[in-house]
């Protein structure tokens, strides 16, 4: 079973995700700040993290970007997730360090083709 790291401030978002990786068959890590997301991904090391952007304190740019500093946490996949969907936020989330770029709101089957591209063994 792949656990996956969801940094998302929003209940309903989280839970509604949350949910529906679940049946999936995923393990779901749950955060709802970029600082408690940093703490989690350093400790638990999830196989991929979905980062929403626009969070509270430390915002979604700039976990990742401590993520991909430390040694420990550079090789773990992450999503960018976010309602920002202006020309060259895709570009900014790359230069943050996100290995891909999904819009909120999320359709579930675009993501999960963006999960099996860093997870090949995922159904």
């Amino acid at each position: 079973m792949h656990t996956l790291l969801l940094v998302e401030d929003n209940e309903m978002n989280r839970d509604m995700l949350t949910r529906r990786l679940q049946r999936r068959g995923f393990d779901v890590l749950i955060a709802q700040d970029g600082l408690e997301g940093l703490q989690i991904a350093q400790n638990r090391l999830p196989d991929l993290i979905l980062m929403d952007l626009s969070l509270p304190g430390v915002d979604g740019w700039e976990a990742t970007r401590r993520l991909k500093a430390d040694p420990n946490t550079r090789h773990i996949p992450v999503v960018a997730l976010t309602a920002h969907a202006m020309a060259g936020d895709r570009e900014k989330a790359i230069d943050a360090g996100c290995d891909d770029y999904d819009t909120k709101p999320i359709e579930l089957s675009r993501l999960l083709e963006k999960i099996r591209r860093f997870l090949p063994e995922v159904g």
